[in-house]
């Protein structure tokens, strides 16, 4: 009799939602639906930049200048805003997305015309984006008070009941779930990470999809740095410091194979979820921040074990079948 066979994101669910479970019984107030929608709003950002890496790994790649694209994209927003106040704060958006397009593109051409594995090229964009905030800031930061109230207000408008952060998040996950399921990107994202050579012989460049992963990352990015720094309105140089790890952490808690081409927008959300309720439980149930890093590093850990056994082909069983005929 076959055991009945669970998807990795209905697993993930069901774990989140223990998850939740237990902390409720240490501090019930925490599963309370404005603290949930609390959660998902403080996560929102996580969520943004783990679907956009999402396209990227599908690929066989990874972006580790995602943080760094989204601290120089929120310090050129937050310094506009402050010379200029009067550009209105949407053309602001669209300008970080074009300016964080950009950022990605530059990853992707490396990536591409010059075939330079993509942990180097991101690994060197990472340090050059951080270089060149310190250069345009001369180390100084943007504050609140330098800041229209407009552009700190976006985020903070709530639309039906829910904060206009969390919306865009929401946007972003309707956007890339069509995106990957219903459009020859998206399909040619999963072919090219699946098999790049047999992608080839299908008529798809896998050097452009790989661009176009990169551009959408950034994109992405670009978008999440005009909100990180409009919400907490500051804008300096380490900005999400060290946040590309929380990001690809997100990635591989959720299902999205490293080797490329498995993966779920389903699963990029609800993992980013997990740290989210990992980072707000903590301090409520009285642990240490601190264990965030143990806990999430031990949730990567079997996730890439995970990843790996449901990644196995059953060729063994075919053979033995075969020995029997």
């Amino acid at each position: 009799m076959n055991g009945i066979k669970i998807s990795r994101d209905a697993l993930l669910a069901i774990v989140l939602v223990c998850l939740i479970g237990l902390i409720y019984l240490r501090f019930p107030g925490f599963a309370s639906p404005q603290s949930l929608v609390g959660v998902f709003n403080d996560t929102s950002i996580l969520i943004i930049l783990a679907l956009g890496q999402t396209a990227v790994i599908l690929t066989r790649c990874i972006d580790l200048s995602m943080a760094s694209n989204l601290a120089l994209v929120g310090m050129c927003t937050a310094m506009l805003n402050s010379a200029l106040p009067a550009i209105p704060v949407p053309m602001l958006v669209v300008l970080a997305m074009i300016l964080g397009a950009m950022l990605g593109g530059i990853n992707g051409l490396l990536v591409w015309k010059l075939d330079i594995p993509p942990i180097v090229v991101t690994l060197g964009t990472l340090t050059i984006f951080r270089g060149i905030i310190f250069l345009i800031s001369d180390g100084q930061w943007v504050n609140a008070h330098e800041m229209s109230p407009a552009f700190k207000a976006l985020p903070r408008l709530t639309l039906l009941g829910i904060p206009v952060l969390s919306w865009m998040a929401l946007f972003s996950i309707a956007f890339m779930y069509v995106l990957l399921t219903r459009t020859p990107m998206g399909r040619a994202f999963y072919a090219v990470g699946g098999n790049p050579n047999a992608a080839v012989y299908t008529g798809i460049n896998v050097g452009k999809t790989r661009f176009n992963a990169f551009v959408l990352s950034g994109a992405l990015s670009g978008v999440a740095g005009y909100l990180w720094v409009s919400r907490y309105a500051v804008a300096y140089v380490d900005i999400a410091a060290g946040f590309e790890l929380d990001v690809v952490a997100a990635c591989v808690i959720g299902g999205i194979s490293i080797a490329g081409g498995m993966g779920s927008v389903a699963g990029a959300v609800l993992g980013a979820l997990f740290l989210g309720v990992i980072k707000n439980a903590l301090p409520v149930i009285n642990i240490s921040p601190f264990w965030q890093q143990a806990i999430s590093g031990s949730a990567i850990i079997i996730a890439v074990v995970l990843n790996a056994r449901s990644a196995r082909r059953p060729g063994r069983i075919i053979l033995k079948k075969a020995e029997q005929l």
